[in-house]
């Protein structure tokens, strides 16, 4: 493969692959049962608040210059010269990477491999640099699991989660 090949496939991996995920991510949604759903609505107004709250605390606390910036080079994707840490769109896809997680194994390891080409590539692109990519992917991952397991269990016994369940037709 040439160069210009790659470089075509880095730019739809950093700049559009994201929508792909969350596309699928959708699509899976929508033919799960309804407890199943209205637990994921849940977990998703808990933790993607929380998400974005840190994203924006992480990027107060380090500042991380985009690679194409220190680099003096021109990227593949045009970008503001702003803090690249951490990466929104590879925090995005985490996010729902990680909570498919506790639904399906096989559905999570199809975004997660979607996920870590939307990283690469936004590496690949000069965008961000290696470690605002890991970061994102370990806070996402962080926020996931704390919320599944400490947040929702104690809403799953609240008597507003159980009046939803039973709007949203669940048992």
């Amino acid at each position: 493969m040439n160069s210009s090949v790659i470089d075509t496939l880095a730019v739809y991996g950093a700049a559009y692959l994201y929508l792909v995920l969350l596309a699928a991510a959708l699509i899976w949604y929508l033919i799960q049962p309804r407890a199943a759903k209205l637990e994921m609505i849940v977990w998703g107004v808990v933790a993607l608040p929380v998400l974005y709250v840190l994203l924006i605390f992480a990027g107060m606390v380090y500042n991380d210059p985009r690679p194409f910036d220190v680099g003096h080079f021109t990227p593949l994707i045009p970008h503001e010269p702003d803090n690249g840490f951490p990466s929104d769109h590879t925090m995005l896809c985490s996010a729902t990477s990680s909570i498919v997680f506790f639904y399906s194994k096989r559905m999570s390891a199809v975004l997660w491999l979607m996920t870590a080409v939307v990283g690469a590539s936004r590496v690949y692109t000069g965008l961000h640099h290696a470690t605002d990519i890991i970061a994102s992917v370990v806070m996402a991952v962080v926020v996931s699991y704390l919320t599944w397991t400490f947040v929702l269990p104690r809403l799953k016994r609240t008597d507003l989660y159980k009046a939803a369940l039973r709007a949203f037709g669940g048992p």
